[in-house]
């Protein structure tokens, strides 16, 4: 029996969240209207929102010298989550993200990567992927993931990826690699669309490769979620005034997986996450806005009519 419902592998970082009129070009400057240093990291922001939805969970990532004693590391023990084999670099700072968003919604990021460096000489850690039911791979360093990946998937966990900025680091080997060892491929529009070309796949040879289901996010669109032997699943946005859509991914794979592990279907799963990151979006930073349980439910029902 799996102590740990969720393990979560891949970066915990700070954010730098900038909101700018326009991008600059090279060798110029634009103007910043709005900076918040907030917490992040596709691994972090999982494993905190699945923690809060009441799911237990591990997390696992390279940190730096700056995190411990620090307000992220007592945000992630205050939601309960545990960090006791985070991998700790004492010389390097913890990786640090940069993200600038336009008026329009489009984004720019810029990554720095510091104690991730270690991931080359960190082994999988089979402990704790053998205390889990579930392993959620998010950005990370590749070769990392991707033995993480075989381990868990080698012995029945339920493994789910998600390469998310992190998609150019990995090779066309490395994509065969680990899709062909996880359940649940998540990714954006752009995203999929790119595995696919890369692997030369259309979306039903791509299952047909590895993964049971692909979860398409369609930004203001919604999602549509692909099951092998199904009819694709259309779920709808729940339609917010958004602030910050930074953290919309990031929300609706946590939630999608604390449902999917509680043993609800692909809909009920797909209108949960959904709603969920309609929350996440109304506020600055990923970890901010965070429902509980019992709200996401009440709107999801009133959003989809359930």
């Amino acid at each position: 029996m799996a102590n740990t419902d969720l393990l979560v592998i891949g970066h915990t970082c700070f954010d730098y969240i900038m909101q700018v009129k326009q991008f600059s070009k090279v060798n110029t400057s634009a103007r910043v209207n709005k900076m918040d240093r907030l917490y992040g990291g596709a691994a972090g922001n999982v494993a905190v929102i699945a923690a809060k939805l009441g799911l237990d969970v591990e997390l696992i990532s390279c940190i730096g010298k700056d995190f411990k004693n620090s307000d992220y590391e007592d945000q992630l023990k205050q939601n309960n989550v545990e960090i006791s084999n985070m991998i700790l670099d004492e010389n390097l700072n913890t990786p640090t993200a940069f993200v600038l968003t336009d008026p329009d919604d489009q984004q720019m990021f810029y990554f720095y990567w510091g104690a991730a460096e270690k991931y080359e000489t960190t082994p999988v850690p089979e402990d704790a992927i053998l205390n889990a039911e579930a392993l959620h791979i998010a950005t990370g360093d590749p070769e990392f993931n991707i033995k993480s990946a075989k381990f868990a998937y080698e012995n029945d966990k339920l493994v789910s990826f998600d390469p998310g900025q992190d998609l150019n680091l990995y090779s066309t080997k490395n994509l065969e690699e680990i899709i062909a060892n996880c359940n649940i491929l998540f990714g954006n529009e752009h995203e999929i669309d790119c595995i696919c070309d890369l692997m030369e796949k259309n979306i039903d040879e791509l299952i047909e490769y590895g993964p049971e289901i692909i979860v398409k996010s369609l930004g203001e669109k919604g999602s549509i979620i692909y099951v092998d032997g199904e009819d694709p699943v259309e779920i709808d946005p729940v339609v917010v005034d958004a602030q910050d859509p930074t953290g919309a991914g990031d929300s609706y794979r946590a939630a999608f997986l604390v449902q999917y592990i509680r043993g609800n279907d692909i809909r009920y799963s797909g209108e949960f996450a959904s709603t969920v990151a309609s929350y996440i979006v109304q506020a600055q930073g990923t970890q901010t806005n965070i429902p509980t349980t019992e709200q996401a439910l009440e709107k999801m029902n009133d959003s989809f009519n359930n």
